[in-house]
């Protein structure tokens, strides 16, 4: 018996990499799963369906029950029809993991106007169109008096917080991927959804393209950056287990997983009951970054960056 028997998963970009690993990891606890991967090069150019179907034949081949879509999830009826495909062949739609990705990473100066809308289209309407719908489905199935089980775990980066270099479009895209996860969350908890955000480390085409020297698969012992690393975590969000869980962002890396913190303040002034002024604040400004808080752009910490 599977903690997902019978559930039905949508989890898109999962032709390859972390989607790949997602998809058989919910495969392997019983959900059934629709693949959805249009096959396309990394930075979003071209398309083949040889991705999903690969994914499908695995799946199947372990014993499980998975069909391929090879639409794009950031379009809008396309991200329609993967809900109503998932309902139509599995009869429900239980989980939604919204994964996929393409980078374009350049220098902000000179980044162009296809760089930028390419990725925020795939990242942060991809993530959204599908979720619409598929909250759509569930508030349906509330209102008409049924029990609603749903999971959604979107796919955020520590780039949205920490501002890689060259990745000014990534980051924006993951960083609004964070507060839609938090508003569909409050939005959804009253009928029973919830929503989660991961931001991983692993090694896919993805992250070896942007950094060359970004760590390489040991000849053996642990692999802390296999894409399967972080899987379990997904299957755990999506299972009964964590129905408590919802508008939380989590690194998953290795053997580690961290809860982030929401924003929080770390210094304050005040004026008392009058406008500030700029005298004042070249007299005061400084008050601001007490107890070592640096008052330039923080070093990366260990780890980031493809180390």
């Amino acid at each position: 018996m599977g903690l997902l028997d019978g559930r039905v998963a949508v989890v898109t970009g999962a032709g390859r990499g972390l989607g790949r690993a997602h998809a058989l990891a919910l495969a392997e606890e019983g959900a059934f799963v629709v693949v959805n991967d249009p096959g396309v090069g990394g930075d979003g150019s071209g398309g083949d369906p040889a991705p999903a179907e690969l994914v499908v034949a695995e799946i199947e081949k372990m014993g499980g029950r998975a069909v391929a879509n090879v639409d794009s999830c950031a379009e809008w009826r396309a991200a329609e029809n993967l809900v109503t495909q998932a309902v139509d062949t599995f009869g429900s739609l239980d989980v939604l993991v919204n994964n996929a990705g393409i980078l374009r990473d350049k220098m902000s100066f000179n980044m162009t106007e296809d760089d930028w809308d390419a990725v925020i289209h795939v990242h942060l309407k991809g993530h959204f169109a599908p979720s619409r719908f598929a909250a759509a489905y569930w508030r349906a199935q509330a209102k008409s008096g049924k029990e609603v089980y749903g999971r959604i775990v979107n796919t955020s980066s520590e780039s949205a917080y920490l501002g890689l270099v060259g990745q000014a479009n990534y980051a924006a895209a993951k960083a609004g991927i964070v507060g839609m996860t938090v508003t569909m969350a409050r939005e959804l908890e009253r009928i029973g959804v919830t929503v989660n955000a991961i931001a991983p480390r692993a090694r896919t085409r993805m992250t070896t393209g942007a950094f060359s020297t970004y760590r390489p698969a040991p000849v053996s012992g642990f692999d802390e950056r296999a894409p399967e690393n972080v899987s379990p975590f997904v299957v755990w969000l999506a299972s009964p287990a964590a129905a408590h869980v919802s508008g939380k962002l989590f690194t998953v890396y290795g053997s580690e997983i961290e809860l982030k913190s929401e924003p929080q303040t770390l210094g304050h002034l005040s004026a008392g009951e009058r406008r500030w002024n700029v005298a004042d604040l070249i007299q005061r400004g400084e008050e601001l970054f007490t107890g070592g808080i640096a008052s330039g752009v923080p070093p990366l910490p260990a780890g980031i960056g493809g180390q």
